[in-house]
């Protein structure tokens, strides 16, 4: 636009030398310069570059046309202007941490729990421009949607929906429902202003100081409850692994006491001397009316 403006005030320029003698040498060039730089103009006010991840809105007069432009070389009416919107995935982070988050200082989010305890989340949301909803959404938001629609959107339905649980249960056993619950509430509403939700990370959940030591408290009894459960159940299977032992070691003895007789222990005995008997070395071995052998050896004989 700005080079087809820039050719007019040129052929304009151009036929105003026509009135002076000393001038009138310039109107020629003047005149064929003006036209160069208008068919110029003419030409890449035609051709619009959409880069990758992009899409083109066209406004014609400040009306909204629902053609979008995609991606590479488009033509286009040399009058509209273009507006380039990202749809690549996009994230606003909302921290306590300084210049983590799209807004400098702390921009924590701080909500009442069911328990009326104040708590402080850390978020990231992730999302996206629906490429066909893009002059929709140019055309009821504007370009600043950002700060219309994902920012307090964001913030209000954390607030909603942090007064249905206690501050112990977003920090502990029910952060990834309350995480599906706000992700639900929040996605229903991007939609019907052109935007995909994609992701919501709870980052961080910080709790009153009183809370957070009384949890941390609570934690640390469990652990010790099973710590010594496991104790007491190793003592046990040790308990009864002697009771398994001493008992068949009872049966041991019961079953040899019971098995033998006089006649099997004299076997026994018979069997010793025998193997005794035919032993390299020499031996003499005596059998008296005593239960108790005598045995010499007879070697240095």
């Amino acid at each position: 636009m700005f080079m087809l403006i820039l050719g007019v005030i040129i052929i304009l320029a151009a036929y105003g030398t026509r009135q002076n003698a000393a001038t009138y040498r310039f109107f020629k060039p003047l005149r064929i310069s003006g036209f160069v730089i208008i068919v110029l103009g003419i030409f890449n006010s035609c051709i619009q570059q959409i880069d990758a991840g992009y899409v083109g809105v066209q406004s014609l007069f400040g009306k909204i046309q629902p053609t979008i432009l995609q991606s590479g070389l488009n033509v286009v009416n040399p009058l509209v202007a273009v507006k380039k919107l990202d749809t690549r995935t996009q994230n606003y982070t909302m921290s306590g941490i300084n210049d983590e988050g799209e807004k400098q200082g702390d921009d924590a989010i701080r909500v009442l729990t069911n328990d009326g305890l104040e708590v402080t989340i850390d978020l990231t949301v992730l999302y996206r421009i629906v490429p066909s909803d893009a002059p929709k959404l140019i055309q009821e938001t504007g370009l600043d949607y950002k700060d219309k629609i994902v920012r307090p959107l964001t913030r209000t339905k954390i607030r909603d929906n942090a007064v249905y649980y206690t501050a112990i249960d977003l920090y502990s056993k029910k952060r990834d429902e309350f995480q599906t619950r706000i992700f639900t509430s929040i996605e229903n509403d991007f939609k019907k202003r052109g935007l995909v939700l994609e992701q919501l990370l709870v980052r961080n959940i910080t709790l009153p100081n009183t809370v957070k030591g009384a949890i941390e408290e609570k934690i640390k009894a469990e652990q010790d409850a099973q710590k010594m459960e496991f104790v007491l159940i190793k003592e046990k299977q040790e308990a009864e692994r002697k009771r398994v032992e001493a008992q068949g070691i009872a049966d041991y003895q019961r079953i040899m006491s019971s098995g033998l007789t006089d006649k099997q222990l004299q076997y026994e005995q018979i069997k010793a001397m025998k193997d005794l008997a035919t032993s390299p070395n020499s031996k003499l071995i005596f059998m008296g009316g005593s239960k108790v052998p005598v045995i010499i050896d007879g070697k240095g004989q």
